[in-house]
């Protein structure tokens, strides 16, 4: 469900600019991504829990304004994000 601050701190390497680039639009969609991994894996076991459903909704939701933001800016940007994060369109 969250992500451990080692794997966070990852991530924010990974995808960000600088080392202590957490604001960029890659980096929050990094961020949110492992999220909703990771809720994503807690509903295949916990079927009924939809408090967690509606959190990773939320999160879905807040990602997919995210990317349509980039989309707008730099559409290339854009296409990096999903392929490297291998998120469908």
């Amino acid at each position: 469900m969250t992500i451990s601050k080692e794997r966070k701190e990852e991530v924010i390497s990974e995808h960000g600019a600088a080392a202590g680039d957490t604001g960029s639009p890659e980096v929050q969609i990094a961020i949110l991504t492992e999220r909703i991994n990771g809720l994503t894996e807690h509903m295949r076991t916990h079927r009924k829990d939809y408090a967690s459903r509606r959190g990773l909704l939320g999160l879905v939701s807040r990602r997919r304004r995210l990317l349509d933001y980039v989309r707008g800016q730099d559409p290339q940007r854009y296409l990096d994000i999903i392929g490297k994060l291998g998120i469908r369109k």
